[in-house]
This record gives structure tokens, sequence and C-alpha cells, in this order.
């Protein structure tokens, strides 16, 4: 290793934006700390000398990195968030979307879901040219593309990440899960046929496994069995939309609910009660 400590002062003046860009693309705090120190190694091989633009080198030492791990997950059929079902981040939900702050946070995290449905390429070239502003010839480079294809995989990008939500949205989508909410409150079955799309997709997780079913009759039959149960449910955001946690009357988690509303109805519900899932997250309180 030919490292000095004028190397070492260069990366490290750097290490906090190359982390920002690997999470960016892969989604995984972890998985872009191994990709950043695999970065500073191939770094520090290198005679100083032979690299004239520093930032620019380390940028696309762990894009191509990055790459590389994004195109090994899709050969592995892995999902985009490591292994198992996808990284949950959820957060306690506010009443005020005026608070831009707030806002912001909340667009950011959903921001970060949608860009884990994106291929390595779209992904690669979204997130580098977008939030970074580094040149397609660059990405190019990169992903083993002409420019015009990390353009137009940029493109993509950009056309699916519009559909993330905005103020407007998210408040239409609490609305929503409050009257779910309510509903199942008080029993009115009438007010939750109102409130669910009859074709909607009920995805459960628990320890036995996964099971699918559609259409509403299951999650108001659910609804009906659970009506005596001494449960504390409310509204939270999960990956920065409305969603909902419940716990039982010592606290502890019970499940998670994350929702997807469209046009004004619960269109699809991914149920997570497996205990040992919910205790890798971080929940907010009752």
């Amino acid at each position: 290793m030919t490292h000095d400590a004028s190397t070492e002062q260069q990366f490290e003046s750097q290490r906090g934006r190359l982390l920002t860009i690997a999470h960016r693309i892969l989604g995984s705090y972890a998985d872009a700390e191994d990709a950043v120190q695999e970065t500073w190694l191939r770094f520090s091989w290198q005679e100083p000398e032979s690299i004239d633009n520093p930032a620019g080198w380390l940028t696309t030492v762990v894009g191509r990195i990055c790459i590389d791990m994004l195109r090994a997950r899709a050969a592995r059929a892995e999902v985009p968030f490591g292994d198992g079902p996808p990284e949950l981040v959820v957060a306690d939900d506010v009443d005020a979307p005026e608070d831009s702050a707030v806002l912001a946070d909340l667009v950011g995290i959903a921001l970060l879901s949608v860009l884990g449905s994106l291929g390595p390429e779209e992904r690669l070239a979204f997130v580098l040219h977008d939030m970074f502003a580094v040149p397609f010839t660059d990405i190019a480079g990169i992903v083993g593309k002409s420019a015009d294809a990390a353009k137009m995989a940029a493109s993509r990008a950009r056309r699916k990440v519009r559909a993330a939500p905005t103020a407007s949205t998210l408040h239409e989508q609490r609305a929503v899960v409050d009257a779910f909410l309510r509903a199942a409150r008080d029993g009115d079955f009438d007010a939750l046929l109102d409130v669910l799309a009859p074709d909607l997709r009920w995805e459960q997780h628990t320890a036995r496994g996964v099971t699918v079913t559609i259409g509403a009759t299951e999650v108001i039959g659910a609804v009906r069995r659970g009506g005596r149960a001494k449960v504390t449910a409310r509204r939270v955001l999960v990956n920065g939309k409305p969603g909902i946690a419940a716990w039982n009357t010592q606290g502890k988690p019970l499940g998670i609910m994350v929702c997807t509303v469209t046009d004004g109805r619960l269109t699809a519900i991914t149920s997570i009660a497996d205990p040992a899932r919910l205790a890798t997250l971080d929940l907010p309180e009752p």
C-alpha cells in the first residue's frame, strides 16, 4: 500500500459525499459502508501523482463498485434492500404537512423506496446525474454504455421518481388510512367497504411464512375477528407513506401495515406480523 497522511486526508474529505452517493444507489447503509471501504482500498493502492482529480476518480470508482453490487443482486434475484423483505423505515406521522422541513424528510424516505424499484443502470444514472451533477459522459464509462444510453436510463428513472408522494398525495393517503382506522375501531363494515378496493391485494408476513389474498372480504373478516382485542393502533409513516402500527396493552409491537392508496381507496396492504421481523425495526412508541 502506498498511502500516506495526505492520501488519507484527501479520502476523508470525500468520505461523506461518497457514503451519500453509495447509500442513494444501494439503499442500504451497510452496503454503502462496504462500497466506500472498497473505494478507499483501491484509492490507497494508487500512486498519488497518478490521479489528477481525486474527487472525480473516487466518484467513478464508488459508482463502479455500486453498479457491480446492484448487478450481482439482480443476478441472484435479490430484493433491492438486502436479503428478505424490503427494508422498512417506520416513523411517527404528523398532522402538519405544511411544515416544509418535515415534508422534505417524508418525501425523501419515499424517494428511497421508489429508487429501490429501479434497474441498476437507471438507479445509478439518476442518482449520479440528477442528485450529484455527474456528466453523462462520465456515467457512461461507469455503466459500460454510451452517453445516450445513460441519458435514457436517467430519463426512465426520472419518470418513475415523479410518482413519489407529494404534499397533496400524502394528505390524501393520510385521509384514507384514517378512514380505515376509524371504520375498523367502530366496527363500521359499510364504511370499510367504502374505503377498501374490491380487488385489494393483502400480503401477510407471519412467522409461518407469506400468504396473499385478493379482495376486501378477507380484510373485513380479520377486522371482525379482532374487534374485541385490546389493541392500540395508529397511523405511522412506512417508507414515507402513511401506514398503521399496532401494539398490545403492554406496548409490545403486534404488527405494521404498509398501505397503498389509489384513487381514494386502499388497493394493497402488506402486513408484517412476524415477531422476529418486527424486532429488527426501530418503531415509534405506542
